[in-house]
């Protein structure tokens, strides 16, 4: 049975293949963000969610004038998918980018708990591991990079996503709310993967990713799978491909191109370093987009 979803950010890179996935699973979307989405059946609430008063209005309003003129009331809401920040490093000062994702992040959370949704899915990110945004060359202490793994941003963006997990982890342990943060991968486009035969070539190219990413329809039913699923509390799940961006089998390669990083188990055949095992075994979760059976372009 479809739930009733309101998608923070869903005008964005994720968002644009997210929400008309999550419609084809029969589910009623919301979006919230500063621009529209252009998605037959989805209305989008322009709000700026650093903002506490609009982030508890967003999260309390009607779907649109269907459900308003109905005269049934507003109707429950069983999700927040929380995925508007700003995306990276370097698009605003450090200090501002920081800002709205904090703010906007505990305000949603606020929201959403104090008015009963029992659902949070927020958008973390792989850079709280240390080294996708860190200034000049920076090694992951092991492989492979599991949920337990040291969380130790040197970044503004990967700080904001660090402290966006403890505050879910926050309002999860006083509501009893299921909060599951992803930390997603380096997601990929279906354009993207162009690039992919000159990364293989050039191996260090993607060594800031763990040599790992993430198809963004991979990504759209991980989102689905999130919501799909009750009763885990507060979670953290790594967002990435089966497989690993290389040529060679995954220890192989690791061992002539990360040889001072050890492994704390075996990563057989092309395991992604950046691993997706936990989302795998809790949710379910198969991607079925990969770089190796993309179509040529």
């Amino acid at each position: 049975m479809g739930k009733r979803v309101i998608f923070t950010g869903g005008s964005g890179k994720v968002g644009r293949y997210a929400v008309p996935h999550l419609l084809s699973r029969g589910h009623s979307v919301l979006n919230v963000d500063r621009v529209p989405l252009d998605v037959q059946g989805v209305e989008t609430l322009i709000a700026d969610l650093a903002d506490s008063g609009q982030a508890f209005n967003a999260l309390s309003t009607h779907f649109g004038f269907a459900e308003y003129f109905a005269g049934g009331g507003r109707q429950p809401v069983d999700a927040v998918v929380h995925f508007a920040a700003i995306p990276r490093i370097f698009m605003v000062p450090d200090n501002t980018m920081f800002a709205a994702n904090v703010l906007s992040t505990y305000n949603v959370l606020e929201a959403a708990t104090k008015l009963g949704i029992r659902k949070v899915i927020l958008a973390s990110s792989e850079t709280v591991y240390g080294v996708c945004f860190a200034e000049g060359d920076r090694d992951f202490g092991s492989f492979p990079v599991d949920e337990e793994h040291d969380a130790d941003p040197t970044d503004s963006y990967g700080l904001s996503k660090v402290l966006a997990e403890k505050i879910g982890r926050s309002f999860a342990s006083r509501s009893g709310a299921d909060v599951y943060a992803l930390r997603i991968g380096a997601v990929t486009l279906p354009e993207d993967y162009v690039r992919f035969p000159d990364n293989v070539a050039e191996p260090l190219s993607r060594k800031r990713d763990a040599w790992s990413y993430i198809d963004v329809r991979d990504l759209a039913q991980m989102v689905d799978c999130c919501i799909e699923t009750d009763g885990l509390g507060f979670q953290i799940f790594n967002v990435t491909n089966d497989d690993i961006i290389a040529d060679q089998p995954t220890e192989a390669f690791l061992a002539r191109h990360a040889p001072g990083t050890p492994l704390t188990r075996s990563l057989p055949g092309f395991e992604a370093p950046l691993s997706n095992r936990k989302a795998r075994d809790l949710l379910g979760f198969r991607p079925e987009h990969g770089w190796r059976t993309a179509p040529a372009r």
